[in-house]
């Protein structure tokens, strides 16, 4: 989490909303381990990874609507067997659950 941190503080620093992804658990094999973090502005900008750049796109839309709808945030899993995961690039075999939130000011 220490590598998105300056981008956090500069994001927030300029009044930009912030949504975190949080690699929570691993099933299986999986391309980050637990902790493994990644930060997203209101624009988009992207800090960190939380799957090596196999699910990062569709992260990017949970945490902007997360955002978008004032959520609290909310856990979201991607695995092989899941249809929507395997297009995104979730090959590895294994799943991976997040936890998306917003930081608060």
């Amino acid at each position: 989490m220490r590598e998105i941190l300056d981008d956090i503080d500069r994001w927030r620093a300029n009044g930009k909303k912030v949504a975190v992804a949080r690699v929570v658990k691993i099933e299986g094999s999986g391309p980050r381990d637990p902790g493994a973090a990644m930060a997203v502005n209101e624009d988009g900008e992207v800090a960190g990874s939380v799957s090596g750049g196999c699910v990062e796109g569709a992260v990017v839309s949970e945490a902007l609507a997360i955002l978008a709808e004032h959520s609290p945030g909310r856990m979201v899993s991607f695995g092989y067997s899941d249809d929507e995961a395997f297009a995104v690039g979730l090959t590895c075999g294994g799943t991976i659950r997040l936890f998306i939130e917003p930081l608060a000011w």
